[in-house]
């Protein structure tokens, strides 16, 4: 496996060969918590003359996989509230907690300061009619999962994934605190709170490994406890005229 030093410099080269007129640039991902394997690609945030482009791009470079952010400094503020609307903050962690590659002239320090303050305000809250969809949604899940038996098992384990995803994205709102897909999900979950986020994680694992939806059900009731019970009768959803 390389180690964090050798792919922080071979990030750097990647960013010197295609954009040798880079304002600055930063590694994050696993490769910036030390997580990193043999596999895993490079997440690069760039920063860019506003003469260029922002956008996205996923190239390979020395063989190895590379996901580039790509955003000029003026689109930065624009981008970086998209980036919290989501409520998954990913390009705000990082410029946050990611390893400096290049800063020639103070940019990346300013775009560092802006995305710090970012993600202390916090994601979005939740509107009223978004708490009411999720809690009737999750109820929905629910329900079904315990109604389906272990013999749909496709059935069943595509409903633990959805309810994993639902009651994860309620559990970290309710605490103002960030969400995640993917990989993240757990680590964003159980950072929000370790004792609910476990038993829901390990609810989801029973499932799947088990066919037992108890678990997760139950864990599922104690978030719906948190927002006001599960919601069935009584919901309506307005459309706007």
């Amino acid at each position: 496996m390389d180690d964090q030093g050798t792919l922080a410099a071979q990030a750097l080269r990647l960013v010197a060969t295609r954009f040798p007129d880079a304002l600055g640039a930063v590694l994050g991902g696993s490769v910036a918590q030390g997580r990193a394997t043999e596999t895993s690609d490079l997440d690069v945030a760039v920063l860019l003359p506003d003469s260029d482009i922002s956008r996205r791009e996923v190239v390979r470079h020395e063989g190895r996989l590379a996901e580039l952010f790509l955003n000029t400094v003026a689109d930065i503020p624009e981008f970086f509230e998209w980036d919290r609307a989501r409520r998954r903050g990913t390009v705000l962690f990082i410029y946050d907690q990611g390893l400096p590659l290049m800063d020639p002239h103070g940019d990346l320090s300013r775009v560092r300061e802006q995305a710090r303050a970012a993600l202390a305000a916090g994601p979005p809250p939740l509107t009223p009619a978004e708490w009411e969809r999720g809690r009737y949604g999750l109820t929905c899940f629910m329900d079904d999962l315990v109604d389906t038996p272990p013999a749909n098992r496709h059935e069943q384990l595509s409903l633990a994934d959805f309810t994993l995803r639902e009651a994860a994205h309620l559990l970290t709102a309710h605490h103002g605190a960030w969400t995640g897909i993917g990989k993240w999900l757990p680590r964003r979950l159980l950072s929000a709170d370790p004792i609910r986020g476990k038993a829901l994680l390990d609810g989801h694992q029973a499932l799947a490994e088990q066919a037992v939806p108890a678990p997760l059900a139950t864990a599922v009731e104690g978030v719906l406890d948190l927002l006001g019970g599960p919601l069935r009768e009584g919901y309506a959803l307005r459309w706007r005229a």
